[in-house]
């Protein structure tokens, strides 16, 4: 049994169908609670991922080279983000100005609030450039953070922790706010939440989501302005 377990376990499409089937199971969930922000799909399968590479006493470098096609998956998915871009080109193009400007300060906010957090809690400046970052995607967080001096992987884990959490939070926060427009709803998800804020608004609307892939895209730039201003001066 034990052998004939190590040879499945060797095989590269099991990890990537548990992790297909484990997401799909609390994306079901998500559904029938109405998508409640504490069951947000991502946070109820990472445990139960965790639990049963845990259980199996699968290493996780194995792991992550079976499932290595979902990270691929990505590149395709934000290119898809133009579609519905293009298809609101000219709604966007009409609120290109005070855009620009909620990016400044959401882009500025980001850093400021998380860096400034972190140094009055007695954090290193290692760990101030590895949280800087924070609310741009993965692949942009971990380069900003090595150039500035950080720690790449563990900027990967706190990004992730901020789109999640930036999801799980953008709608009854904007309700709360009495905030109606979901292009600003959007844009507003898109730069504090990258990918998670995108999808969360694509979850509500066609409008909201073009706004928050924007939101996203632009703020990876600006972040990294930013960032790379402050590493000069």
């Amino acid at each position: 049994m034990s052998v004939m377990w190590h040879a499945l376990q060797a095989t590269p499409l099991l990890w990537l169908a548990v992790t297909l089937l484990v997401f799909e199971g609390a994306d079901q969930l998500s559904k029938r609670s109405n998508r409640h922000p504490l069951c947000h799909p991502v946070l109820l399968a990472t445990p139960v991922l965790i639990a049963i590479l845990l259980t199996t006493r699968t290493p996780y470098p194995l792991y992550a080279q079976h499932t290595a096609m979902l990270g691929f998956l990505l590149g395709p998915a934000t290119v898809g983000l133009a579609v519905p871009l293009w298809r609101n080109r000219a709604l966007v193009r009409r609120a290109a100005g005070p855009l620009l400007l909620a990016l400044f300060a959401g882009s500025l906010t980001a850093i400021l609030s998380v860096t400034g957090i972190v140094w009055a809690f007695g954090g290193s400046a290692q760990i101030l450039a590895t949280v800087a970052p924070r609310s741009v995607t993965t692949p942009v967080a971990m380069a900003l953070a090595a150039q500035l001096g950080g720690i790449p992987a563990l900027a990967a884990v706190v990004v992730l922790i901020a789109g999640v959490f930036g999801a799980m939070i953008a709608t009854p926060l904007l309700d709360a706010l009495r905030l109606r427009d979901y292009r600003v709803r959007g844009f507003a998800a898109g730069v504090a939440a990258h990918g998670f804020g995108t999808a969360r608004a694509f979850q509500v609307t066609e409008i909201g989501g073009t706004f928050a892939g924007i939101g996203m895209a632009l703020n990876a730039a600006m972040t990294a302005l930013l960032l790379t201003l402050w590493a000069v001066l």
